[in-house]
């Protein structure tokens, strides 16, 4: 997968496309157990990519997304946001998280970026390493935002991710997953007070609500290991937007994709005893 600036780049792109194959095998395998709520056996997978490709970033990355995704479980995270408005959202409280699982997935970040760096310095334009180093970021700014609620924190992080994922499409157009990093950016910062959204522009990060809920849309369709994860933000926008039949049938889809996890099936209740009306554009 890497992306050779030499007189050699069409062998190079032939030999990477034959590993993308065989490497997204298991990563895929491992995100598939994720999205269905078994983390010991995807955590096993991750470590099992990374002991037999121990310079590729993504496998110490994919890890911490499970150690992320396992905290979400554990607090209910997507559970309270899918019904989470501007108000209920600000006054959300700081979640008490794992210290062990904190540990560890911080240490999966710090091995993945160290990872990622290291194959820069030798290729800028690793594929891999820069969708590394956006995965990171945006995993730092969903466990900053939504578990610690370091909002400041969640918005550098937030920038970060997104200044990675304009490196990374600027590489490979096609790397649908990286539209995930900006379109919660753009949503996030879209939906936000204006005099906040303009003091968030000085500081370099743009906001389009409606373009950032076509960012999502683009990785839910067309993404990759991102795409379960986009619908999931998109269910919520829609909610958030009152468009429950939109919502509805993202829920469906997930919960007939990953029948294992509960939580689709129990948010598609919820989602049916809510006052919500219309079907926005």
């Amino acid at each position: 997968m890497l992306l050779c600036a030499t007189l050699v780049l069409p062998l190079c792109l032939t030999a990477a496309a034959v590993d993308t194959v065989a490497n997204g095998a298991s990563l895929d395998h491992g995100f598939s157990l994720l999205y269905n709520l078994d983390f010991a056996r995807a955590h096993q997978v991750f470590l099992s990519f990374q002991k037999e490709h121990p310079d590729n970033p993504m496998g110490a990355v994919c890890d911490a997304a499970g150690f992320l995704f396992s905290e979400f479980n554990r607090l209910g995270v997507l559970e309270a946001q899918f019904y989470a408005d501007d108000q209920s959202f600000a006054a959300r409280k700081r979640l008490t998280p794992d210290a062990t699982i904190r540990d560890r997935f911080y240490a999966a970040l710090n091995e993945a970026d160290s990872r990622a760096h290291s194959r820069l310095t030798k290729n800028p334009k690793d594929r891999d390493a820069l969708l590394a180093l956006t995965m990171s970021s945006g995993l730092k700014a969903d466990y900053a935002g939504l578990i610690e609620k370091r909002n400041v924190a969640s918005l550098h992080y937030t920038k970060e991710a997104t200044a990675w994922a304009n490196q990374l499409l600027s590489v490979d157009r096609e790397c649908y997953d990286a539209h995930l990093a900006t379109g919660v950016s753009q949503y996030i910062i879209g939906s936000m007070a204006a005099p906040i959204r303009w003091l968030v522009r000085l500081g370099g990060i743009s906001a389009d609500k409606q373009k950032g809920i076509a960012e999502l849309q683009l990785t839910a369709e067309r993404g990759h290991y991102l795409a379960p994860f986009a619908r999931i933000l998109l269910a919520i926008a829609y909610v958030r937007e009152k468009d429950k039949p939109r919502a509805r049938a993202l829920l469906i889809s997930l919960r007939d994709e990953f029948p294992q996890n509960p939580l689709f099936t129990q948010e598609i209740a919820h989602l049916d005893t809510q006052p919500l009306s219309g079907n926005r554009p």
